[in-house]
């Protein structure tokens, strides 16, 4: 029988040598692999366990899904508006900046995102607000109902939206849900078995047979979005759940932002949502028709670009519209989001900002949702306040916003958190906005919360234990993968 002496070292040497097949058999960054690395080798078989979980690398035939579809109604408005802007034609009413236009055509190259003008957009904080505001205009829907969430939890208000839907399809409305199943705690298809019985129908997102395939943290459909007769379209962070509406104790008021649009901004989440239905609908897959796409009259003030990314691109499009909005910033940066866990490049980015004297200020929670990804937090807005930016922790409730205003000029709201995870990782959506109103509007929203928030100092973050320093660093190493 094997002595301990060899048997361990054995074990040991067979893991190193597994992990490194299996980590270099794929193509990923550096820091990513080495955060694998440590996993692996540290925490042999445990290591393995977690990583068929979250580290796996999406199929290519899924990538070739969505990447096959066509997005419908708008490839011929991005050609002419690259045209547009090449020529210094384009138009973006009160923000005619080099920076603007600079942004536009950024999205124009890396997501064919055209410029939507005269958009009226509602913003919400609350969540029973919003879900009020949702429910009456599903009720009052005439030809369809397109819904795309990342969770839809069987609970009160889960029921309450599904009924609603339900009542819709039997009054002949076509009704499609989008919903992930890890995001939705299995996405019971229970839930969903009167609305597909009354003609509606609900699909899991890029679902596969194997349920091995779907059990995985990665590649999620993080998308919030809802778009009713073409007309009227959501979006924003607010999912479907109870906690959503400040009914779970463990969260309190569950304070995010989300948007009602109405105006041509909505034919782009229109054409998003039949992108992500094509792929994961295969057999009821949707055809461009012009009811889906009406031509739509709005007296609004608000320009915007919808704007998606996700793992079936390497071009990391939001990402890349954050890092342009922080490098363009003249005097504040100011955002919010519940996990801070950005890249080198936004780091950088907003840490130049910092030491360049402009106003950067970060709002983030004050008690986490994920242990590893909130001290991974706290250790990045430590480096922030350190090349003197402001972190402040919010105390009425979680804070789940996802929010960026720059110069108080430009705005962006959506799905993507600032981290790795909504950059590289799941699937996003966000619309960046070119309307000083409506930019000094959510800048008053950032001025409430902050009423509402304690402001952190190294100092502060040096009174913490050792054993949550330790956590800190410890998740700043895994935060590749958190």
């Amino acid at each position: 029988m094997l002595s301990l002496e060899i048997l361990i070292p054995t074990i040991l040497l067979i893991n190193l040598i597994v992990a490194l097949v299996t980590i270099f058999r794929e193509e990923r960054d550096i820091s990513t692999t080495w955060a694998w690395l440590l996993v692996l080798v540290l925490l042999p078989v445990v290591g393995f366990v977690f990583y068929l979980f979250a580290g796996r690398k999406i199929s290519k035939k899924r990538i070739f899904d969505i990447q096959a579809q066509e997005r419908l109604g708008i490839r011929q408005l991005v050609a002419s508006q690259k045209k547009l802007v090449s020529n210094a034609a384009l138009t973006v009413p009160d923000n005619q900046s080099p920076e603007v236009l600079e942004l536009v055509n950024l999205f124009l190259e890396v997501d064919r995102s055209v410029v939507t003008t005269d958009n009226k957009v509602r913003v919400f904080t609350d969540g029973e607000k919003k879900f009020a505001a949702l429910f009456e205009d599903i009720l009052r829907a005439k030809h369809h109902i397109n819904v795309e969430y990342f969770t839809i939890y069987n609970d009160q208000i889960g029921r309450q939206f599904v009924s609603l839907l339900e009542k819709k399809a039997a009054e002949g409305v076509a009704v499609r849900v989008i919903y992930d199943t890890f995001g939705s705690h299995g996405g019971k298809k229970h839930l969903f078995k009167r609305l597909t019985e009354l003609g509606g129908r609900a699909y899991p997102f890029l679902s596969s047979r194997l349920a091995l395939s779907d059990f995985q943290l990665n590649f999620r459909d993080h998308r919030k979005i809802v778009v009713i007769d073409g007309k009227i379209g959501y979006i924003g962070g607010f999912n479907v759940g109870d906690q959503y509406v400040n009914r779970k104790p463990k969260f309190g008021f569950w304070r995010d932002t989300h948007l009602r649009i109405e105006g041509n901004a909505v034919l782009a989440l229109q054409s998003r949502f039949f992108l992500d239905w094509n792929a994961t609908a295969k057999q009821e897959r949707v055809q461009y028709d012009q009811t889906y796409f009406p031509k739509i009259n709005v007296n609004g003030t608000t320009s915007m670009q919808i704007v998606s990314s996700g793992p079936d691109s390497e071009l990391q499009q939001i990402k890349k519209g954050y890092l342009k909005l922080i490098n363009s910033a003249k005097r504040a940066v100011l955002i919010e989001s519940p996990y801070f866990v950005p890249d080198e490049s936004i780091l950088e980015a907003l840490t130049v900002a910092a030491l360049s004297g402009i106003d950067v200020r970060l709002i983030i929670p004050d008690h986490p949702d994920h242990p590893f990804v909130y001290r991974a937090t706290e250790s990045f807005a430590k480096k922030l306040l350190g090349a003197g930016g402001r972190v402040y922790t919010y105390h009425n409730g979680f804070m789940h916003a996802k929010m960026v205003v720059v110069d108080g000029r430009i705005a962006s709201v959506g799905s993507a958190n600032m981290d790795i995870r909504s950059f590289k990782l799941n699937f996003e959506v966000n619309a960046f906005m070119y309307d000083e109103d409506l930019a000094t509007a959510l800048l008053k929203v950032f001025e409430i919360d902050l009423e509402q928030s304690e402001e952190m100092t190294l100092a502060k973050y040096q009174q913490q234990s050792l054993y949550t320093k330790a956590k800190q660093s410890f998740s700043r190493l895994l935060a590749p993968i958190l």
